[in-house]
């Protein structure tokens, strides 16, 4: 099986914490898409004819797109590649683009599943991340896209958000259980430097949460998931069981993928390709028949490190005798203190020569991952 991922790099406004590569302005909207149709023609062999289990349209905002950007791309897929019947086909989109009109548009298009980023049901914290609707609009996007058929739903939601106490993090998981969604992918609001609450952290108008804080609203959110029924699969992310995401999982799983679009990454299992972040560059390139990306062949111990980031943090764990066998590292040999280290102080536990982190392990999967890593 492998994916495509497929960037739209349009937003109507820049979120205050996105560092994601994306423009404000609308006018190589058009030019991109036919873009992003000729890189999917030159990159037909990329999969060397594995089926395509999922498709992702990714961004920036994919329900920017109209029915027939959409159509345009997906029948260029389906026509190049071996696109599997039950295919996994998600847009992600912002509320204040889900009116019912729209929705019937997406469902006309062949799109089966929504992301849809709320991040919040709390009006002055979706003020704060400049988002572009408010927390009616969070609401009423869910039930309207439920009522035109979607029930395969995803939404994103953000916490560590500076705030006196937890109790509109402990509201917003409450709306989010009383809406029935089969997933959900939460995570904690990041700082980055070229980000305007980057800048406004630096200037010292902002300060973000305490870490303390954030960390005791994962922990709130590990109890209620649990409590309502919903499995964390990945560090950020819980469904109900059936309802994990099959691109994402893939992802975690280290199956190969198509990325086209600008600043798009794709990966087969010995390399990464990186497109160019910069519409313009990526559109006059493709204009003349050529695609504008560098390539990172990756050595044993990068793969291994990209097989440990990925697998420790989720259910399936990571299996050190895979690691051992495919790549020729034995943490098991190498790293045999820390790995007891680590299930002595509740972090970890091992069943079957597979390192599973624990929740309080989860808290600090980052500075862990970091510890076993090759260098």
């Amino acid at each position: 099986m492998s994916g495509i991922y497929l960037h739209i790099p349009f937003c109507k406004q820049a979120c205050h914490y996105c560092d994601f590569h994306f423009s404000t302005s609308m006018g190589l909207k058009e030019q991109t898409v036919q873009a992003i149709a000729r890189e999917l023609e030159l990159r037909h062999q990329y999969l060397r004819g594995q089926p395509v289990h999922t498709i992702y349209f990714g961004g920036g905002t994919p329900s920017l797109l109209s029915q027939q950007e959409l159509q345009l791309l997906l029948e260029t897929a389906k026509r190049l590649f071996i696109v599997s019947e039950d295919a996994e086909i998600t847009l992600e989109a912002n509320p204040d683009d889900l009116t019912p009109a729209k929705l019937q548009e997406l469902k006309a298009a062949g799109i089966n599943r929504l992301s849809i980023g709320l991040q919040s049901f709390h009006g002055p914290h979706l003020q704060l991340m400049n988002r572009a609707h408010s927390a009616t609009e969070s609401l009423q996007c869910v039930k309207d896209a439920q009522a035109a058929g979607f029930h395969n739903i995803t939404v994103d939601l953000i916490y560590g958000i500076p705030a006196p106490d937890h109790q509109v993090w402990q509201r917003d998981l409450e709306t989010l259980f009383a809406l029935g969604v089969p997933h959900a992918s939460c995570y904690a609001l990041t700082v980055e430097p070229a980000t305007v609450l980057g800048r406004w952290s630096k200037q010292g108008t902002f300060t973000p949460a305490e870490d303390d804080f954030t960390a005791r609203q994962f922990e709130i959110l590990l109890g209620q998931m649990a409590r309502h029924g919903y499995v964390q699969y990945e560090i950020s992310n819980f469904c109900l069981p059936g309802h994990e995401s099959r691109h994402n999982s893939n992802y975690w799983r280290g199956v190969h993928y198509l990325g086209v679009g600008p600043s798009a990454h794709s990966f087969n299992g010995v390399s990464r390709q990186y497109n160019v972040a910069h519409n313009r560059k990526y559109t006059d390139a493709l204009a003349l028949g050529q695609i504008p990306f560098e390539i990172e062949t990756l050595s044993l111990a990068d793969q291994a490190n990209d097989y440990l980031l990925t697998s420790l943090r989720t259910i399936w764990g990571c299996d050190l005798q895979r690691i051992s066998t495919a790549y020729g590292y034995d943490f098991r040999v190498t790293h045999a203190g820390y790995l007891q280290e680590l299930q002595e102080k509740g972090l970890a536990h091992m069943a079957e020569e597979v390192l599973y982190l624990t929740d309080a392990g989860k808290l600090l999967a980052d500075q862990i991952t970091l510890e076993l890593f090759i260098a």
